[in-house]
């Protein structure tokens, strides 16, 4: 390093001397990714000093397309215009970033080989709906570019008008007081916390329905704990965890959007407790998927059971006096 840039910003001094835009730099030193001597500089403004040594690796690019992996799948139905699964806990259904691989994308890719045609000109599925990456149940994939346009049709209207039906279990803190209901509340980014999304008000419509089916009672006696099932009208991010948090019956280890409600663990039964803590994820599982056809018209719908995580805390949740509607 020369003299004259003594006292300079690290990422502007890179900037003039490095054939990359100030804002690629600045990822990269946040990164990890810049050292001075042996030093990782992970501070965009650090000062630099005559004499120093710096060195930046720049990684390889990214495909520009997903790659095929070979991802155990649980599939449920499969023909030549679409693929219905049963999603697992930790799958992410999409690459994105921090997300290049792993995906169930990479994995429909490897699956389908030469039967999976071109969705927008490249050989990728064509995902109408998602799941969050810790949510698990019953997802439909398209194969075609016809079954996607079809399909996204079907989610689009919500089942509104047509034969599109969508059914969730959810664990919920705390008991509704009436046996069913409708949450209408808008969602939009949350204000302060861009990887969450909060009630607010000019946001864009969002609906659930949701119904109880059954009470868990608590060390004490008193319910502490409910299953709901829920039906969506819309299909917002988040939108059931967001909506049931609102209400004030957030999802069982929900950590994003229920931490307050951690303490009210200690009112569990040991055995409910212990289930709690080894799921580790929102107990939400996508239960039902009922739709048309994209290409023969049929009704189709698939029923996913709980996995071997919420059948464990259902169980346990159900051992002490239990007040069931089924």
């Amino acid at each position: 390093m020369t003299a004259a840039a003594k006292g300079e910003r690290l990422d502007r001094m890179l900037a003039e001397h490095a054939n990359l835009s100030r804002s690629r730099l600045k990822t990269l030193i946040l990164g990890g990714a810049v050292t001075i001597g042996n030093r990782t500089i992970r501070d965009p403004s650090h000062r630099v000093n005559a004499g120093d040594a710096i060195a930046v690796t720049v990684p390889p690019d990214e495909p520009a397309e997903p790659a095929p992996e070979e991802i155990p799948l649980n599939i449920l139905y499969e023909d030549e215009a679409l693929i219905l699964i049963d999603k697992p806990k930790g799958l992410v259904v999409h690459p994105a970033a921090g997300n290049r691989s792993g995906t169930l994308v990479n994995a429909l890719i490897a699956h389908c080989g030469a039967s999976l045609s071109g969705i927008g000109g490249v050989k990728r599925p064509g995902i109408v709906h998602r799941l969050d990456k810790d949510t698990t149940g019953v997802m439909v994939v398209a194969k075609t570019d016809r079954a996607h346009r079809r399909l996204s049709a079907q989610f689009a209207d919500h089942g509104r008008t047509g034969p599109l039906a969508r059914a969730y279990l959810a664990f919920v803190w705390g008991v509704p007081d009436r046996p069913r209901g409708t949450i209408d509340a808008p969602l939009d980014r949350h204000p302060k916390a861009r990887d969450k999304q909060a009630v607010r008000a000019g946001g864009r419509n969002a609906i659930t329905h949701w119904e109880l089916l059954e009470k868990y009672n608590g060390l004490d006696g008193k319910p502490v704990a409910s299953l709901l099932s829920c039906r969506l009208e819309t299909g917002r991010t988040h939108q059931i965890r967001v909506h049931l948090a609102h209400i004030g019956h957030p999802l069982l280890g929900d950590d994003t959007y229920g931490p307050g409600f951690k303490t009210k663990a200690a009112l569990l039964h040991p055995g409910a407790r212990q289930a709690l803590e080894a799921l580790g994820r929102q107990a939400l599982h996508a239960h039902i998927l009922a739709f048309e056809h994209p290409v023969t018209g049929a009704q189709l719908s698939f029923k996913s059971g709980l996995p071997d995580d919420l059948k464990r805390l259902r169980q346990s949740l159900a051992e002490p006096a239990t007040e069931r509607r089924r």
